[in-house]
This record gives C-alpha cells, sequence and structure tokens, in this order.
C-alpha cells in the first residue's frame, strides 16, 4: 500500500463529488496525505468546504487560477500553514460553451484566448509558485484527454489546448528537473464530469469509448485517482514529462 504519510498536496479543480479531482483527492487522502483544495471565488465556497468534511485534516483555500495575484496569496498561505509541498494536482480546464457547439473553424479568438489561459497557462502559473515550497522534490500532476492528439467532434478548441498543456508539461519537466520535482499528465477518458456535460455529443463518446477500449467499458474517476496517487509517491520517482492513459485501452486502437 502507498504511504503518503508526512506529505502535502494541494488539489486544483474539485467542483463536485464526480470531478476527477476529487477521486484524486480521496485517494491521496486515503493513502495519509494532508490535503489542500482549492475553490475558485465565494459563490463556490461553501460547497466546497462541505466536500472536504469527508477528508479529515483537509483545509480549503480560495483561489482563482487566472488571477496571478490570488494564485501568489495561496502560495504564500500553503507556505505558511505546511512549510513544504509534495504534490500539485492541476485538474482544471475551461472553455467557452458556444465554443464546443459549432464547429472548430468558427472559434473565437476570445474563446481561443480564455480556454488557453484558464486550461493551459494556469498549470505554468501554479507549477511556479508550488516550486520553492517543493524542497524535497515533488509530483505536479495534470489532466488531459486524447483529443490532444486525435479530432474528436465538437471538443474543438479543448483539443488544442489540452495539446498546448502537453507540450507544456514537457517543458516544465524539462525545467524543474533539476529540483527533483516530476511534471506528468493523466490522460483520462471521458468520464461524466460537470466540465464533461458542456461537450455536445458526450454521450456518444462514452457509447463509442465503451465499444472500442480494450476493456470494453469506460473508466471509473476513481482509476485515475489511483493513477495520481502512483505519480504523486515515490513509486514513480523516474517518470517525468510523460502522458499516462487511464482509458481502458482505448488510445491504442485504429478503429
Amino acid at each position: 500500500m502507498i504511504n503518503m504519510q508526512g506529505r502535502v498536496a494541494i488539489v486544483f479543480g474539485i467542483a463536485n463529488k464526480r470531478s476527477i479531482a476529487w477521486a484524486i483527492a480521496q485517494k491521496l487522502q486515503a493513502a495519509g496525505a494532508t490535503l489542500a483544495i482549492t475553490y475558485q471565488n465565494e459563490r463556490l465556497a461553501q460547497e466546497a468546504k462541505d466536500l472536504i468534511e469527508a477528508l479529515p485534516g483537509a483545509a480549503a483555500f480560495q483561489c482563482d487560477v487566472s488571477n496571478d495575484v490570488e494564485i501568489n496569496q495561496l502560495f504564500e498561505q500553503l507556505k505558511s500553514r505546511y512549510g513544504k509541498l509534495h504534490t500539485l494536482v492541476h485538474s482544471v480546464a475551461y472553455a467557452p460553451a458556444d465554443e464546443l457547439k459549432n464547429d472548430f473553424i468558427f472559434t473565437t479568438r476570445e474563446g481561443f484566448r480564455i480556454a488557453h489561459d484558464v486550461s493551459v497557462y494556469s498549470l505554468i502559473a501554479v507549477a511556479r509558485a508550488a516550486a520553492p515550497l517543493m524542497t524535497e522534490g515533488g509530483s505536479v500532476i495534470t489532466l488531459t484527454y486524447y483529443g490532444a492528439e486525435k479530432v474528436v467532434p465538437r471538443y474543438n478548441v479543448m483539443g488544442v489546448a489540452k495539446a498546448a498543456l502537453e507540450a507544456s508539461v514537457r517543458y516544465l519537466a524539462a525545467d524543474l528537473g533539476q529540483q527533483k520535482i516530476r511534471v506528468n499528465a493523466i490522460s483520462a477518458g471521458p468520464i461524466k464530469t460537470l466540465a464533461a456535460r458542456g461537450i455536445s455529443g458526450l454521450g456518444d463518446m462514452l457509447k463509442a469509448h465503451a465499444e472500442r477500449a480494450p476493456l470494453k467499458r469506460n473508466v471509473e474517476t476513481s482509476e485515475v485517482g489511483d493513477a495520481a496517487l502512483y505519480l504523486a509517491s515515490d513509486l514513480s520517482t523516474g517518470i517525468t514529462g510523460d502522458t499516462i492513459y487511464v482509458d481502458c485501452g482505448y488510445n491504442i486502437m485504429g478503429f
């Protein structure tokens, strides 16, 4: 059993109990990690605080990842409270709903900017802020999807943003490796999360995935949580800059 006693982890992106980030937080906490959970704004504060009641010892902090001032304030709070950090989970992605309804060619300039700012640049920003606290080395984990590599109808600008995210993982891994900080992505299969419901045709994606994946089913959030726990632990100290697929094997199939 993986032991995360004495490790401090921060998780970005918990929206509700169906979130991938929630499954990851549960796995980290069960392994003994001390958890910090973020929520975006005051409107979401109570829901976040209700969730962490199920995670003994966890603490909630406000942070809008599109705001550098809030990011800096958050990591000052973490430094003051915990002194150091071992794991950062970035499960954050967003694009305006209209960008996921029409053909990709109709992507707007503003929609493109928002998708990349929230879904990609935020990883760079929080990794930069976290690095000084990872004095014993650490693990940065983000969430991606197969739409970064192949065209998934209606995934549109999010697919392009995920491609940029995966490239950012590699560049960050190169920059932070000398500090013994590993940076990896988990490419999860489609899951019925709050964010995914904004994608037109999600039901078709789930059906096709279950039919074509070697395991003939869709992935569970708990399985993504297990992979994240592995990447956060000392079992993965030789892995960085990589994308780990947790998709029931869907990515290996041609058709």
